[in-house]
């Protein structure tokens, strides 16, 4: 092949080809040779002053983008300049190489942005580089794509809590829910574990407006601490998932136990567990008729059901007065249907009401921070689990930049 073609398509600026190869016993490698462009000027690596002093050579290794079938190695000769500026011998200044790098620029960007759509096993027996390697560019690339963060302009957060790994292991991820953007994600999910994303925060702290959770007591008094002009707003998503779990659930199963001797009524009324949990719109064909049967036949089931919608309605006002108001009637009700489990979720979720009420003024739900915790789940299944936790996290802060403004 032709040296000058292959300079021209490689663009190594500074260097001519001298040579080409194929090893023997390495058909898919292709080595290139090259070296300086005699006479330069060459430049000081570290301050870029023009110097012709040259101090020593060195040979050095390096890949760089497959060309054509073969993977492509360089053989590179270094020069090491003598720079009058910094007072001593500096490595020469090269375009398309980082200093201490042993893989060229473009081959970088390149195995990066793969990593952004492929494992990082994948994208390393691609370009036939270790996956250490491809884990390292890619952590270091995303630190300077994400760090230093700008909060000036977050308003409004949500706090949330997804799973690590089985055994009950969490991490916290706070969201600005104005842009979508991913603001930090740290383990824990207790007060101390999201405490650092405050210390980060600073002075900034008070300029956020309200803080959309679940009935995390611990994210609460942090928020209240740092953020005391804040408004806390209680999810509903959380509210009603809970209400399912307290409430519905567990009238369910006691209703399911006083109809042991209705084996056939019994299976029907223990089975309906996902019944009752949907919402009305979520149903499928014929769902909704045996859905009427079943809350025909139960008070109790057919009382917490019907109260499961009225609960969700609070979250639909506008005005604190009228939802304090509809709260008011609810309670009531809860409190005088009978039912244990549902009076003691109502004297449970009582405390709670400013910050079901302050979602009036800031109509803010985790329902994006919940959808981002899904999108976590396929981060994490793409590259078959973690074991790098800060990597992840910075894998989780990429994938949700925000919108522009």
């Amino acid at each position: 092949m032709d040296l000058d073609v292959i300079e021209q398509i490689g663009g190594w600026d500074g260097f001519r080809v001298t040579g080409v190869e194929r090893r023997d016993g390495q058909p898919s490698q292709i080595w290139i040779r090259l070296e300086p462009i005699e006479g330069g000027p060459y430049r000081c690596g570290q301050c870029g002053q023009p110097t012709q002093r040259v101090h020593e050579q060195v040979v050095r290794e390096i890949r760089d983008l497959p060309l054509l079938d073969a993977q492509t190695y360089l053989e590179v000769t270094v020069l090491r300049v003598w720079c009058e500026r910094c007072g001593g011998p500096k490595r020469m200044a090269i375009d398309w190489l980082d200093e201490h790098q042993r893989i060229t620029r473009r081959l970088v960007k390149a195995i990066t942005d793969l990593t952004r759509f492929m494992p990082v096993e994948h994208v390393a027996r691609h370009y036939g580089v270790h996956w250490h390697t491809v884990k390292r560019l890619d952590k270091d690339a995303l630190r300077a794509q994400l760090e230093p963060q700008d909060f000036s302009a977050v308003r409004v957060i949500g706090i949330d809590e997804f799973a690590l790994h089985k055994g009950h292991r969490y991490a916290t991820v706070v969201v600005d829910l104005t842009t979508r953007r991913v603001l930090w994600v740290g383990p824990g999910r207790g007060r101390a574990d999201v405490r650092p994303f405050f210390e980060l925060l600073g002075p900034q702290c008070q300029q956020i407006q309200a803080a959309v959770m679940d009935m995390n007591a611990g994210y609460e008094l942090e928020v209240r601490r740092h953020c005391r002009q804040a408004a806390i707003v209680f999810d509903l998503f959380h509210v009603i998932a809970k209400y399912g779990r307290e409430v519905i659930d567990r009238v369910r199963v006691d209703r399911a136990n006083e109809l042991r001797a209705e084996r056939a009524h019994r299976q029907l009324v223990k089975g309906a567990r996902w019944l009752l949990l949907k919402n009305r719109n979520s149903l499928q064909a014929g769902e909704d008729v045996a859905l009427e049967e079943l809350l025909a036949a139960n008070r109790e089931l057919f009382v917490v059901y019907v109260l499961r919608d009225a609960l969700r309605d609070l979250w639909h006002y506008r005005h604190s007065g009228y939802a304090a108001r509809a709260w008011r009637s609810w309670y009531r009700k809860a409190l005088r249907s009978g039912i244990a489990p549902l009076r003691r979720f109502a004297q449970k979720l009582r405390p709670y009401l400013p910050g079901i009420l302050a979602h009036c003024q800031h109509p803010f739900g985790t329902n994006l921070v919940e959808g981002i915790n899904n999108r976590i789940k396929v981060i994490k299944r793409m590259a078959y689990g973690f074991r790098d936790q800060q990597y992840f996290f910075l894998k989780i802060r990429a994938a949700f930049p925000g919108l522009a403004r």
